[in-house]
């Protein structure tokens, strides 16, 4: 049987410097899908040259962030002392924990010599055991995220966060999560299997494509109901279409998030503001740019 389709919607644009962002996650629909509270879309942009555009070092408590570089190059530094650049395709995955500061900039990829830049963040809430944990870092490159192609040459699944199959992703699990990547043929057809009460949705970066039989258009974000089912994904067009599918099972203690804090109660938020002005999260110590 075929998951039912909650809602779609459109996300917000958010933009920082040359970046064109939408921010997809939350929205009025759902404050979150599984651990997932947050999801930033930076749209596929052609750049004339470098652009080193970044958020500038900022906190957060109580979140993993994972960026995923779809195109470009990604530079994180961060309080605790980690550094690293990841290249199109690559994984960048920080958990805050009881408090960090980190920046993070994409660039065009100077490995590659590509000029496009194309990227998401999501944010993973952790449970409240783990929020008061120290703060954990992964640079995951291209070639270290699991892949592997579709039945019937229909394309190719990369792993993100989770596991599919005998595919498992390094990126830490604190519940039951899935991130996947999913990259149609035309003319192809896959078909994938929720179990019951798990929350996933879908996202469309870049071409139309057909969702348990509806069509949904680039930019579009799908929830589908928490009946257990198959998500069936049809590519009935004329170009290689794109799927972003991630979820996992319900976070069921209480979201508090104000800023760029995700805690369990605002007493929480207020204690990781007071910490932050206090400078119980550190600095980054070196903002000069490595090779």
């Amino acid at each position: 049987m075929k998951k039912k389709i909650s809602f779609s919607t459109k996300g917000q644009r958010a933009d920082i410097g040359d970046l064109t962002i939408y921010r997809l996650l939350a929205n009025r629909y759902a404050d979150a899908v599984g651990p997932f509270v947050f999801l930033d879309h930076i749209i596929p942009k052609v750049h004339s040259s470098a652009i080193n555009s970044g958020t500038g070092g900022h906190p957060h408590r109580g979140i993993a962030t994972l960026s995923y570089i779809i195109e470009g190059e990604d530079e994180h530094f961060d309080s605790a002392g980690n550094y690293a650049k990841v290249h199109s395709g690559g994984i960048q995955w920080m958990k805050a924990g009881n408090g960090i500061i980190h920046d993070e900039t994409l660039n065009i990829d100077s490995k590659t010599g590509s000029n496009r830049t194309h990227a998401f963040q999501f944010w993973i809430n952790l449970p409240a055991k783990n929020k008061a944990e120290k703060p954990a870092y992964l640079a995951v490159q291209s070639d270290d995220v699991p892949q592997k192609s579709l039945p019937d040459n229909s394309g190719w699944i990369k792993v993100i966060a989770g596991s599919y199959q005998d595919l498992k992703s390094i990126i830490p699990n604190y519940s039951e999560q899935f991130l996947y990547h999913i990259h149609l043929k035309k003319g192809k057809r896959f078909a994938i299997s929720v179990d019951e009460k798990i929350e996933v949705a879908a996202f469309l970066p870049t071409k139309s494509t057909l969702l348990n039989d509806s069509e949904f258009q680039a930019g579009d974000f799908i929830e589908f109901d928490r009946n257990e089912g198959d998500i069936v994904i049809e590519n009935k067009f004329y170009e290689t279409t794109d799927i972003i599918l991630f979820g996992g099972e319900p976070y069921t203690e209480t979201i508090v998030a104000e800023g760029p804090f995700v805690m369990n109660s605002h007493s929480e938020i207020a204690d990781a503001y007071r910490d932050f002005y206090a400078g119980k999260y550190g600095t980054i110590n070196n903002q000069s740019r490595k090779v």
